[in-house]
């Protein structure tokens, strides 16, 4: 079977996935603080969680070698899951700062990549990095009051555009012609 008649196959849920992707996406734009909290509160519970099944795979695996240092990453991970759980604005916060970072850092190789190798298409990336560059610096100049709302926001953004992304496939797998599959 090839994978468009894969796809038909479950393009019910592929569209109502999408549907509920597109409502969240939608409530964590207008809710974006609440969802930055939320995001922070899931990823804490994540580390603690990783933290535990670290530890108890570093003893259970002890004659391997390297115990101390697999328990001190599950102690890290347990820590700084606690710390983000503890104060969820703050990890917020730095949480943001890392990303706008990222962004200005990603922003700045993508912008000299571009301009020093000119491969074909050289101008997409000279438009991502330009883009990256500026969400990092705008976060930046907004900061420690774009860390209680940007995480929030960029995930609203995600979900609403990989929503619409899952509906238009569902829509065009409804009006798509299948053919036999030749070799």
């Amino acid at each position: 079977m090839d994978n468009a008649h894969d796809l038909r196959e479950y393009r019910g849920w592929l569209l109502a996935c999408g549907c509920i992707s597109i409502v969240a996406g939608m409530a964590a734009i207008a809710y974006s603080v609440i969802a930055t909290l939320v995001s922070v509160i899931f990823l804490a519970a994540l580390m603690i969680f990783a933290g535990v099944l670290e530890g108890a795979y570093a003893i259970r695996h002890r004659e391997r070698g390297h115990l101390t240092l697999y328990l001190l990453e599950a102690l890290l991970a347990i820590v700084i899951g606690a710390l983000l759980l503890r104060s969820p604005v703050s990890g917020a916060v730095v949480l943001t700062m890392l990303v706008a970072a990222y962004f200005v850092v990603s922003g700045i190789f993508r912008v000299v990549g571009a301009l020093a190798l000119r491969l074909p298409h050289w101008g997409w990336l000279l438009t991502s990095g330009i883009i990256n560059l500026g969400l990092g610096i705008i976060v930046f100049s907004g900061w420690p009051v774009t860390g209680l709302w940007v995480l929030g926001m960029f995930i609203g953004i995600n979900l609403l555009f990989s929503g619409w992304a899952r509906v238009m496939l569902a829509l065009a797998l409804r009006s798509h012609r299948l053919e036999p599959l030749t070799i």
